[in-house]
């Protein structure tokens, strides 16, 4: 009885584990470019009594054996990185990117850094920079009296300048790609890290060797799909409810067994 305890114990924590990610899925349903997480779960290590086709009698193998599990954990999240509805704002430095790439950003210890949320603007330098403040890397440099500015699906930034009539190239927004999205490491702030697990960042060009293209005047929402959320937790927490109930089960038949005469 004390081994199903912890075993039940083991599942409450996991699906404490998975509620959490549910919740901060919720959270963000409404994030630029918020990308949901899944948790994975993995059994835990087995006591074996009975090693399956063990000999249980002379020239006889038993068909399966005596192992007892002890009970479940958390071994990761797994990123989806499934693409999100397009939400048009008419903004000239609002993008969104359709298919695979992230925007590079230079963060202010020098690192680089990784996003899907093109909610751009121009900071007091004239440098392109997200809502939070960090520079488009590599750096691009926008005239802020630049009129009509157009960003091609290509990552080609136009604008027409004052006294001209022809529009000038300012620059190209180049967009990066990982072998495994999903082992990028989230830090916040929209923004993502590169890891072991990620493979190394490929720099390419809008819609050349499998990267996305870039669409203007849009922004990617998030890919959180609140009904499949919703299920998720209401089968959470009724995984929750049972293992509580195999605890309650389990103390009650400890207790019975230690009234016996």
């Amino acid at each position: 009885m004390m081994k199903a305890l912890f075993t039940a114990a083991t599942g409450m924590d996991a699906q404490q584990t998975r509620i959490a990610v549910i919740s901060n899925n919720i959270a963000n349903m409404n994030t630029t470019g918020f990308k949901s997480s899944r948790a994975e779960f993995q059994d835990l290590i087995y006591e074996t009594q009975q090693v399956p086709g063990a000999e249980a009698a002379t020239g006889l193998n038993a068909p399966s054996g005596l192992q007892i599990g002890s009970g479940v954990r958390v071994v990761g999240t797994q990123g989806q990185f499934t693409q999100g509805t397009f939400e048009q704002t008419g903004n000239s430095l609002d993008l969104a990117i359709e298919g695979k790439g992230f925007i590079a950003v230079t963060l202010p210890d020098g690192s680089t850094a990784y996003t899907r949320s093109g909610s751009l603007s121009i900071d007091a330098t004239g440098k392109l920079v997200t809502q939070s403040g960090f520079q488009v890397s590599p750096a691009i440099s926008l005239n802020p009296q630049g009129q009509n500015r157009t960003v091609g699906i290509d990552g080609t930034i136009s604008a027409t300048l004052p006294g001209q009539n022809t529009p000038t190239n300012e620059g190209t927004l180049s967009l990066t790609t990982f072998p495994n999205e999903s082992g990028l490491e989230s830090v916040g702030r929209n923004l993502y890290k590169e890891t072991a697990a990620s493979g190394p960042p490929t720099v390419g060009k809008p819609g050349q060797l499998g990267v996305g293209t870039i669409q203007q005047g849009f922004l990617e929402s998030s890919n959180v799909n609140i009904a499949e959320e919703l299920i998720r937790m209401i089968l959470a927490q009724r995984a929750y409810e049972m293992n509580g109930k195999v605890i309650q089960t389990a103390d009650q038949m400890l207790s019975t067994a230690s009234q016996m005469r």
